[in-house]
């Protein structure tokens, strides 16, 4: 978790940018991520350099060439560490006409992040920015993974109060919740499709090193955690390269960050090639027949880019892989035949394992739209006996614009560092929802159909249309009403009688 201090510091070097005139936080985000990654490589090459000194012998790998470059700048200068300290003009010079094309050399290094910078361009528009820019980030304590992972973490954050970039990015603890859900093992390999700034790929590679630290002692599990575990892709160029830096600063230096446009292009390379999926993908959008790959068409019939994304992940995952989504709420109820065509698929060619009913307030301020999450199993043999529904009510959060925080910070999330009380469940569910998921195959099938979470067996579903809106299965709990004896309700109807006579007798009287 970073300090007050450095959250200040970040705060301060963004104000500076917005009153240098650099106002899109996307904009920000972008140019502070090269400044990351030229400080990063400095870094790099300073540890190669300390290596080859300790061991008397000469460097493996130099991330900045001896010699000079094209224009007659030699690489030594443009370090971090070297140009930190020039005068802004030099400094703005150096770095935009030398620094900068470097940069966009260095796409044959292999690594993902250094392809997604054959198009970096300095963007801050005046030296003396550039200058204090640098100083200030140059001043951020950043030596440890963990920090340098939550100071990009709280960066990205600041994008999405900006407001209208905010669709990038998913809630920190609903991302949390997912992982916590699938638990991914070390051997697994993951995908998410619409990655955007890799949140769900981050958090999996924190939930491996809290829960599977042993893997970092076996080369060969070490390598595949560098190297194949973790996969993303986004046609966004800004998003990749965000991206990229956020799993580099979260100690990951191979993950595959890869441009792709997850629905237009053909699948063939890595059809069943994933163990795990994490996504939330783009709602509400609609394509054409002729710019959606032809295997998602074959899989089902639609324009629509929410049951698009649904036979994607069919397509991507293997036999006995499994995948925990973010839906809208009309994929659940929606009536058309490719609605109906996929919930079948789903229940019945694989296994459909739980629908988790979200707040519609979960992702506002930028939307209120009503989702859930779907987690299922690709088998391609059916499965499916009992759908688990949770009703999740509450995530820790006020479920207005503000998503002003309920609880105490270490009793956020799904996994809070103090047990919560009763009060405290009632404002944040995302612990009990774990602890239920994982007990839906014992005592969860015995859960009355009133509960917050119940199951469902598949022909109860088949026989509703396949129909999956947790309303159309929860049950309504009637409070226990204590009715009167029937000869008690029988002189009470007498009373009634005789008092209505004796009233019509005083009428005819007074009438007459």
């Amino acid at each position: 978790m970073i300090t007050g201090e450095i959250k200040r510091q970040i705060d301060d070097i963004w104000n500076d940018f917005w009153t240098g005139g650099v106002s899109n936080p996307l904009a920000v985000m972008e140019q502070i991520t090269y400044l990351l990654f030229i400080r990063r490589l400095d870094e790099m090459h300073t540890l190669e350099e300390l290596k080859a000194t300790n061991l008397k012998r000469a460097m493996e790998r130099r991330i900045f060439p001896e010699g000079v470059d094209e224009g007659g700048q030699p690489y030594e200068l443009m370090r971090w560490s070297r140009f930190k300290s020039l005068e802004p003009r030099a400094m703005f010079d150096l770095v935009d006409r030398h620094v900068f094309p470097f940069l966009r050399t260095l796409g044959g290094d292999g690594s993902s992040f250094a392809s997604h910078m054959k198009d970096a361009r300095l963007g801050i528009p005046t030296p003396a920015l550039l200058a204090k820019v640098v100083e200030k980030l140059d001043r951020v304590q950043m030596e440890d993974r963990d920090t340098k992972g939550d100071v990009y973490e709280y960066m990205l954050g600041k994008i999405a109060s900006a407001g209208q970039n905010g669709q990038f990015r998913t809630p920190r603890h609903i991302i949390a919740t997912m992982v916590e859900l699938m638990a991914p093992t070390p051997d697994d390999v993951i995908c998410d499709p619409a990655s955007g700034t890799a949140g769900f790929l981050v958090q999996s590679g924190e939930y491996l090193r809290d829960n599977h630290a042993a893997l970092f002692h076996d080369p060969a599990k070490r390598s595949h955690f560098h190297n194949r575990a973790f996969n993303g892709f986004d046609f966004d160029p800004t998003m990749l390269r965000i991206a990229s830096m956020n799993m580099v600063l979260h100690g990951v230096e191979g993950a595959n960050i890869a441009y792709r446009d997850s629905l237009a292009e053909e699948h063939g390379e890595d059809a069943g090639a994933y163990s795990l999926i994490l996504a939330n993908p783009p709602f509400a959008g609609s394509l054409d027949y002729e710019s959606c790959a032809k295997d998602l068409q074959r899989i089902v019939k639609t324009k629509k880019t929410e049951l698009l994304f649904i036979a994607l992940f069919l397509r991507l995952l293997r036999i006995g892989g499994r995948a925990a989504v973010i839906v809208p709420d009309g994929v659940l109820f929606g009536s058309s035949k490719a609605h109906k065509d996929i919930r079948r698929m789903l229940v019945e060619d694989h296994r459909l394992d739980a629908v988790i009913k979200l707040p519609s307030g979960v992702f506002r301020p930028y939307a209120g739209v009503s989702t859930a999450i779907l987690c299922f199993t690709r088998t391609d043999s059916g499965g499916t006996d009992q759908v688990w529904f949770y009703d999740l009510q509450a995530d820790g959060y006020s479920l207005d614009d503000k998503r002003t925080p309920l609880v105490a910070e270490d009793k956020q999330g799904p996994v809070p560092a103090h047990t919560l009380t009763a009060e405290e469940f009632q404002k944040n569910n995302l612990p009990d929802l774990v602890t239920r998921w994982q007990d839906r195959a014992g005592d969860e099938r015995q859960r009355p159909r009133t509960a917050q979470s119940f199951c469902v067996p598949k022909a109860d579903i088949a026989a509703a249309g396949y129909d999956l809106s947790l309303n159309r299965y929860k049950e309504v709990a009637h409070a226990a009403v204590d009715h009167a004896s029937p000869a008690e309700i029988l002189a009470d109807l007498q009373r009634i009688e005789g008092e209505i006579a004796e009233g019509m007798r005083r009428l005819e009287e007074m009438l007459g």
